[in-house]
């Protein structure tokens, strides 16, 4: 067992007090030497006298008779009445026990939490049978970069001051992304605002992209974004033949393959090294897409590579 640091004695000092009395020393005059108590000292010798020179060991501080110690069979009542959900206090009335009992016993059996009594959620994770059946385009707000910022530094200095241009920030700009559900193959941009109009330019550019790699895209799967509810939004979807789908509201799993390119589009470049100021950033988006798509293993699709995927195998074609 480990001693405290601050100890005043050990198992040698004990000893060391034995000796000093049977050498005819009182127990005053051994505590002053020692440095202790007259209580303490009379502690060993009492342990001394009845156990020998074990009793001058460290032991547990665990006392010797716990005063309450619940049956088996009254863990098996305190676990069904209490996955019927019945609260701790009426539990402790019916078993006999304190309610602080039942629920420290609640607690060991992870049941302390009426979350925890609900089943799981099955998750259920899907994916298309190829590419260009479905992309995910979502929007990714960035603060605009002018110098080292505190992700960087450490330095929070001033990073509660507002971010907006009208407030004497520095803004904001905008990473529009899409990811093909079949193959993750990925294409973003950066664009100064969250409009309509940067919308269907994105949405232009991005088809475009998957066009020069052979992906004909049939749906196209956003949030609930005003932009992407808009008339013109649909008016050009109808027109390329393309199918709209929408994400549940306040449900990022359903769009979860567009959320994890983001996490990984932070971590591995727009946060991943110090940039002086956004073009900085912006110029070193397509070597990061580059990377993503032909050179980084994915785990989602077993470790290949996105462009490794891709087998030109769309029947649908549209002109951009």
């Amino acid at each position: 067992m480990n001693i405290h640091k601050n100890a005043r004695t050990t198992p040698k000092m004990r000893a060391f007090i034995v000796e000093r009395h049977k050498a005819g020393e009182t127990p005053r005059s051994i505590s002053s030497a020692v440095g202790v108590s007259p209580a303490t000292v009379h502690k060993w010798l009492r342990r001394f006298a009845h156990e020998g020179i074990s009793g001058l060991e460290d032991r547990s501080s665990r006392p010797h008779r716990l005063q309450i110690i619940a049956k088996a069979e009254q863990y098996e009542t305190i676990e069904v009445l209490r996955r019927a959900r019945q609260p701790f206090w009426k539990i402790a009335a019916k078993v006999g026990l304190s309610p602080a009992t039942v629920a420290r016993i609640g607690k060991s059996m992870g049941l302390s939490r009426l979350s925890s009594l609900d089943p799981k959620p099955q998750i259920i994770r899907y994916e298309r049978s190829a590419p260009g059946e479905m992309i995910h385009i979502d929007i990714k707000k960035l603060g605009r970069i002018e110098g080292i910022g505190h992700r960087i530094t450490g330095d929070r200095v001033g990073q509660s001051n507002p971010r907006s241009k009208k407030q004497g920030g520095k803004g904001w700009e905008y990473l529009h992304l899409a990811v093909d559900d079949h193959s993750r193959l990925a294409y973003s941009e950066i664009l100064p605002d969250e409009k309509r109009a940067s919308c269907l330019k994105f949405l232009f550019n991005a088809l475009r992209f998957f066009k020069r790699h052979g992906v004909y895209v049939e749906r196209v799967m956003t949030d609930n974004g005003a932009s992407f509810r808009s008339h013109l939004y649909a008016k050009a979807l109808r027109r390329l033949k393309i199918k709209h789908k929408r994400t549940k509201p306040y449900t990022p799993r359903t769009n979860g393959k567009a959320e994890r390119f983001v996490q990984t589009s932070l971590r591995e470049w727009a946060y991943a090294k110090p940039y002086q100021h956004s073009q900085d950033r912006k110029a070193d988006l397509e070597t990061f897409l580059t990377h993503y798509n032909h050179h980084r293993s994915h785990f989602g699709i077993n470790g290949n590579t996105p462009i490794s995927r891709l087998n030109g195998n769309n029947l649908l074609r549209h002109d951009i």
